[in-house]
């Protein structure tokens, strides 16, 4: 019995031991834990108060950090095949030439998906010309729909189109020889830019028209083909292309596949005028046989 009363005594003795050593060490590390806390708190306000007194250094470890952060992101995007993210960028629809069609009227909604079906384009940024064009041809004083059919003609609503001769956009403008009109809108770059080109081009035509007294003569002198015995049926074909788009702003059936039939016509034959009314009296047009040549076009996108 004596000798189990000593083994029991041994073993309350070591625990009360370990326990002491283990209390010790747990205070020890709490005590070392406190103060590593301290000095690192300590050498925060430090460091904060060093930066708070040096900008040039609290600005370069921003950008050091911000920099980390946008690598770190890129290597993730790379890793996940998601270039998009880096890439993002929410503005963007401002420079979409775009609409939804069912916000214009009737009569331009229903051109406008005609000419979608025609020039297998798509019906949002063809509204959006659709719509310019209307705004243009108040302007102007020209039916919009012979605005359109010039786009149609030259360019078949491809706004990057370019002739041999440097004619270029929507409407195949002389870039070269326009560019002070494109000064208003950054540059010749903006021949483009389908709404800029629109509306460089309708300027140009109307000084055609101006200048040459009728629009079957301006649309010649729009070609280039002023001084030449023809135009190659540019004309009747831009004004046979009009009366299937004005037809069809009217509410007429014309189907998407109408050819465009160019009549036989005597070059002084007398066209229907294509000009919306005027609000007030016109200044007298020039006689259609101005003699100067005129360098707004020298060849079609064809």
């Amino acid at each position: 019995m004596r000798a189990h009363e000593m083994l029991r005594q041994g073993w309350r003795a070591t625990a009360r031991s370990t326990t002491v050593f283990a209390g010790d060490v747990a205070r020890g590390l709490l005590a070392v834990s406190h103060n590593t806390l301290a000095v690192v708190g300590l050498l925060a306000i430090v460091l904060v108060a060093f930066g708070a007194g040096r900008p040039d250094l609290r600005h370069e470890f921003e950008q050091t950090a911000l920099q980390w952060l946008q690598d770190r992101q890129e290597r993730r995007d790379q890793a996940s095949g998601n270039i998009l993210t880096a890439l993002e960028e929410p503005d963007a629809i401002s420079r979409a030439t775009a609409l939804d069609p069912k916000d214009l009227r009737r009569d331009q909604q229903a051109l406008t998906q005609w000419i979608a079906r025609r020039y297998k384009v798509a019906p949002e940024p063809v509204g959006a010309l659709v719509r310019e064009a209307w705004a243009l041809g108040e302007r102007a004083r020209l039916d919009p729909t012979l605005i359109l059919a010039i786009v149609a003609v030259e360019s078949s609503f491809n706004p990057f189109a370019q002739s041999p001769m440097g004619a270029q956009g929507l409407m195949q403008v002389m870039t070269r020889v326009h560019d002070d009109k494109y000064e208003a809108f950054g540059g010749t770059h903006a021949a483009f830019d389908p709404i800029t080109n629109l509306r460089v081009g309708v300027q140009v035509l109307r000084e055609c028209i101006a200048r040459a007294g009728g629009v079957a003569e301006g649309l010649r002198f729009y070609v280039g083909a002023a001084l030449l015995d023809g135009d190659g049926g540019y004309a009747a074909k831009v004004m046979a292309e009009q009366a299937h788009m004005r037809g069809v702003a009217e509410g007429r059936n014309v189907p998407a596949n109408a050819p465009i039939v160019v009549p036989t016509m005597p070059r002084d034959a007398t066209v229907v005028p294509t000009e919306l009314p005027a609000a007030g009296p016109r200044p007298a047009a020039a006689p259609a046989s101005v003699p100067a040549a005129l360098p707004e076009r020298v060849a079609l996108a064809r």
